[in-house]
């Protein structure tokens, strides 16, 4: 006999079962900026992840660096496969630790929606370039994105996402300087859902820059070998057999590598949250509290490798040379748009009289693929 479809109350009495009283839960919400009925077999959070993904923004990831160039190999990660592992991996935590899984999926899925074309070089252009008018932040630009440059409604600019997943999205937040969202103060720490999905783009990024790193050939197994998390990474793949010549040592090592990561951040959050005591998602938020992290002996060991990241892949010769090219790309691209601005096209030209020429420029260049300002570059040059 086949089981009744679960229709939103007993959706929401499954989740709350499975989750924490200090995980953030679908039928407690602030609500959405234009209030709709609720949906009769999704809860608000599923509904905000599929949001994303039938969107614009994300479907333009495939086409945007990581690290590497789009299009530079067919195995080396874009943006898109760096936010699909981020996701995978924020919902292991997630799911540990007895949080709002759907959630924190989202805003994993969201978290790079902002980023510009040629990854950080191209961000660091835009930033430049808009010093003088605000700067330019992703993550800033990931909210701007859903809340008013994707137009899939009749009644309303935006996505409409629910408050939980648009606070999630600001990172960066201080005593000196509090965030604010639709001009209310947020509070000093971000939800734990938002903090998972944070650990979790790390954690992804300097495994799999490792992982693609070494398949360019920028970085080799010698390199890392002074690397302590590579180091005892590699023990593992040695004590299977592995010889470190053998072909598949270093993807096995990878492998260790993000495993090891992904269980420690487990063991020290779960640890962390039952020393605080917590028994709210508001509270976590208000005393600001940031309890998902790794331990203090692996938050060493990554802070040595990002460091060699940085050091040998980022900022390599081989880098630096595209990010400088990419650079001027940008440079030339916004130029030219703010001196020719119908070249953006009417629905942009129509947004310079309220939002300011550098901002509609930044918009319409941060959404840009590399592909696209490649041959908009080409086309204006």
């Amino acid at each position: 006999m086949n089981e009744l479809p679960r229709h939103l109350d007993s959706l929401c009495a499954l989740e709350n079962a499975s989750i924490a009283s200090y995980a953030i839960h679908s039928d407690r919400l602030k609500g959405r900026h234009y209030p709709e009925k609720q949906h009769p077999f999704r809860t608000e959070f599923q509904r905000d992840r599929d949001r994303i993904l039938h969107s614009h923004a994300f479907r333009r990831l495939e086409y945007k660096t990581q690290v590497f160039l789009s299009g530079s190999g067919d195995h080396l990660r874009n943006r898109l496969t760096h936010t699909i592992e981020v996701a995978g991996i924020a919902r292991t935590l997630a799911r540990a630790l007895a949080l709002n899984e759907d959630l924190t999926e989202a805003i994993a899925l969201a978290h790079d929606l902002g980023h510009s074309p040629f990854g950080h070089s191209g961000e660091r252009a835009l930033h430049k370039l808009t010093k003088d008018f605000g700067g330019f932040d992703h993550n800033e630009q990931a909210l701007r994105i859903v809340d008013l440059l994707e137009s899939k409604y009749p009644a309303y600019d935006g996505l409409n996402l629910t408050w939980e997943l648009r606070t999630g999205l600001l990172k960066h937040r201080s005593q000196i300087h509090p965030a604010t969202l639709d001009g209310v103060e947020l509070p000093p720490a971000p939800s734990l859902e938002a903090q998972t999905a944070d650990l979790a783009d790390d954690l992804t990024y300097y495994g799999h820059d490792v992982d693609d790193g070494l398949s360019s050939g920028i970085i080799t197994r010698e390199m890392l070998s002074h690397i302590q998390l590579w180091q005892i990474a590699g023990e593992e793949s040695k004590s299977l057999g592995l010889k470190e010549d053998d072909e598949r040592f270093e993807t096995y090592t990878v492998r260790a590598l993000i495993n090891m990561m992904v269980g420690d951040a487990i063991n020290n959050s779960a640890r962390l949250i039952q020393e605080s005591g917590v028994t709210s998602a508001d509270e976590v938020q208000l005393k600001g509290l940031h309890l998902v992290s790794w331990s203090q002996r692996f938050q060493n060991l990554t802070n040595e490798l990002r460091t060699f990241l940085y050091e040998n892949l980022y900022f390599s010769k081989e880098l630096s040379k595209l990010n400088t090219l990419s650079e001027e790309r940008m440079s030339f691209l916004f130029d030219c748009f703010l001196h020719h601005p119908q070249l953006m096209g009417p629905d942009y030209v129509k947004r310079i009289e309220k939002d300011g020429a550098h901002r509609v420029i930044t918009d319409y260049i941060a959404g840009m693929t590399d592909n696209y300002a490649v041959c908009e570059y080409l086309r204006l040059k």
